[in-house]
């Protein structure tokens, strides 16, 4: 079988039809791993026993001439902050490196009753901190369309697996950007849900009030159907929602295109700036063009507070993070060789020797804005920052005010970087998330989707209002049904 052109709906089709079996298919995409992935290093651990055990029931299912799901047979691969109860989840940090998780995600256990088949755990910046794929403690993530370059993060792994076709979609986290970077730089299809469409329980937390899961996948159908799986509340997540107000109903997978249509699209100016490269913007400016070819109507809007984005995110996050990480201390969670002659000697030299650079460098800063003297100078105004970027956002979809429906953007200034180009250099790798961490810091949908481009992928960004993912998602499939 050529597994290239397999989706999930076809999976789901020809396993139903008994073209093959839910065996051969996870048979299939594990000798493609084992073929490929020595080199893209999209995967830290192969979860080979569970797989084949969840494909086997399936087949028995199907055996048995029982109904399967709509998502049965789907082979996934799992960033490796996401817990599956009895497999590693290592965060790509040496401080849990030999933790294994000792329960199951929500969206975990929602995929599991959906019958995926979870083919392992993929490479990320550690602990979710990075923007290129480079800063995992085990390797880094090449890029499948080019192995010289970075494969974006952090959520490095998912996409380079769904891009090298070494799993049919998969889940990544987006705190700043996380999902859609590498899915632009990969070429695949990459959607940041609302904050609070998705459950975060299961996740391990970088910045609780940012994070969201989110899937990666071939096309916007895929990750609408993986979407529609893993939203909705969640009681061990407060932050989540109800999914039956009505926000996520058959318009997720089925969309109304003649209602689509009639969507208007908005251009922030801030966002069209002179530090695009010539190919991304060429790349965007024909994704705008095929829209207006559809009759889509447009209008330039205003986010004037998006050059604030950056700063604020970059404090905002790290003291976060400070708060989040100070439970990694070498002791719970993974087994110490580090025992020193008193209890805080040990905490340093486990924090110390097993914590990335990347990961010291925010906690550091963290503890910083929020002390005694820095907290109001540094991230109470940041988090006033935030708010008007919000408020930004807002205004520009406000129906009362002939506001737009999408926003469409581009998703980083220019395509995949080479590998160590700009890792000496923390700054610059922040200014990767010029476009994307907007989003997060007002809660919003997006989507990362390839522009058609004949070199290195670029992708366009589709923003919606808040839980309208439908909107965005039906934007994405009318640009893929007309290429």
């Amino acid at each position: 079988m050529n597994i290239k052109d397999l989706t999930i709906k076809k999976i789901n089709e020809g396993l139903k039809n008994k073209k093959f079996s839910a065996s051969e298919i996870t048979k299939a995409f594990f000798e493609n791993i084992k073929k490929n992935d020595e080199i893209i290093g999209a995967y830290l651990n192969l979860t080979e026993n569970l797989a084949y055990s969840q494909a086997d029931q399936i087949d028995i299912m199907i055996a048995e001439g029982k109904d399967i799901g709509a998502f049965s047979g789907a082979p996934l691969a799992i960033k490796d902050n996401i817990l599956i109860n009895g497999e590693m989840a290592t965060a790509a940090s040496k401080i849990l490196e030999n933790y294994k998780a000792s329960y199951d995600a929500t969206v975990i256990q929602k995929l599991k009753k959906a019958g995926a088949i979870f083919l392992g755990k993929t490479n990320m910046d550690e602990f979710a901190m990075g923007a290129s794929g480079e800063n995992s403690a085990f390797k880094a993530t090449k890029n499948p369309r080019d192995i010289a370059r970075v494969s974006g993060g952090s959520s490095s792994g998912s996409a380079a697996a769904v891009a090298a076709d070494m799993a049919v979609a998969a889940l990544g986290s987006d705190t700043g950007g996380s999902i859609r970077m590498p899915a632009n730089f990969c070429g695949v299809v990459g959607l940041k849900p609302t904050y609070g469409a998705v459950s975060r329980f299961g996740l391990i937390a970088m910045a609780s009030s940012l994070d969201q899961i989110g899937p990666i996948a071939k096309n916007v159908e895929d990750a609408a159907i993986l979407f529609k799986e893993i939203c909705g509340k969640d009681n061990f997540d407060l932050t989540s929602i109800n999914p039956l107000i009505g926000e996520y109903g058959d318009e997720i997978i089925n969309p109304d295109f003649n209602k689509i249509k009639k969507l208007k699209i908005g251009l922030p100016k801030e966002y069209f700036i002179s530090g695009l490269s010539k190919e991304t913007e060429g790349a965007i400016n024909d994704v705008i063009e095929k829209f207006k070819n559809l009759k889509i109507e447009f209008c330039e809007v205003s986010l004037p507070h998006t050059k604030y984005a950056v700063p604020a995110y970059y404090i905002i996050v790290p003291a976060e993070v400070s708060a989040n990480l100070a439970r990694f201390d070498g002791i719970r969670y993974a087994q110490n060789n580090n025992q020193q002659s008193n209890l805080l000697h040990t905490y340093l030299k486990n924090r110390g020797e097993k914590f990335g650079d990347e990961v010291k460098r925010r906690i550091i800063l963290g503890t910083f804005v929020l002390s005694s003297g820095y907290y109001d100078a540094y991230y109470a105004k940041a988090q006033k920052v935030r708010r008007l970027i919000k408020e930004d956002f807002d205004k520009v979809f406000d129906p009362s005010a002939d506001g737009v429906d999408v926003i469409l953007t581009p998703v980083s200034p220019k395509p995949a970087f080479k590998i160590g180009e700009k890792a000496s250099d923390p700054l610059q790798m922040y200014l990767e998330d010029i476009f994307t961490s907007p989003v997060n810091l007002a809660g919003l949908p997006a989507i990362s989707i390839p522009a058609k481009t004949d070199s290195l992928p670029i992708g366009f960004q589709l923003i919606g209002k808040h839980f309208r993912e439908a909107d965005i998602l039906g934007m994405g499939r009318l640009y893929e049904n007309n290429l």
